[in-house]
């Protein structure tokens, strides 16, 4: 059935209602994205305090081998010392740290742990966002001011579990955490990329690669 919702990414007003324990889940025909709906989104404090639980340390091997999937394909794709972001960088900025170790230029932003609006305006060779885009209830907007910033070229690459079928979806550990809020699926990163022309690749089953022109 369709509804009147507009969806967070491809603006299509056809979705239907995917209701999961309580929660009003939208997802979308055009681009199978699955969003949470606003009204029940936690508030900013209550987001943060969430992140402010995670152990995410710079030096924590396990963590560093978890970003490699994402890192690991800057480090195929372009060649020290080009400038890149980490958006989403956390408390603990692991990636940007591998980055700089690794002869980059590298910068992170994150708007509550490292909320520099300057970052954004720059340009860079390569973008990197691991486990943040689900987070975003507005991605479309946020993933434009992205691709403002990348230089012809240059490679956005965004790590996020993906997600499958309804019932799956229903039943999917992911989805627990309060501030995921947005789901992508296969399709809904080829529409993304369709609508800027770019080429797509996916080399992990939770990395998306989106090449400039």
């Amino acid at each position: 059935m369709s509804s009147t919702v507009c969806c967070p990414l491809c603006a299509s007003h056809r979705s239907y209602p995917l209701p999961v324990a309580g929660k009003r889940y939208h997802r979308c025909l055009a681009c199978e994205l699955v969003w949470l709906d606003e009204a029940d989104h936690l508030d900013e404090a209550a987001e943060k305090a969430v992140y402010d639980g995670h152990d995410n340390r710079v030096d924590d091997p396990r963590y560093r081998t978890f970003l490699m999937r994402a890192f690991g394909e800057v480090l195929s794709r372009v060649a020290p010392p080009a400038r890149g972001l980490d958006f989403g960088c956390g408390p603990g900025p692991a990636l940007v740290a591998m980055g700089r170790e690794a002869g980059y230029q590298m910068a992170g932003y994150d708007k509550f742990y490292a909320n520099d609006p300057e970052l954004l305006t720059r340009q860079y060779d390569f973008i990197t966002s691991t486990e943040v885009i689900e987070h975003i209830a507005e991605p479309r907007a946020v993933l434009e001011q992205l691709w403002a910033c990348l230089k012809p070229g240059g490679v956005l690459v965004l790590q996020t579990q993906r997600v499958l079928s309804d019932e799956r979806f229903k039943n999917w550990r992911y989805r627990h955490d309060p501030t995921h809020i947005v789901f992508f699926a296969e399709a809904s990163f080829q529409v993304l990329a369709a609508s800027w022309q770019a080429e797509l690749s996916f080399p992990h089953a939770d990395v998306a690669v989106i090449t400039k022109p």
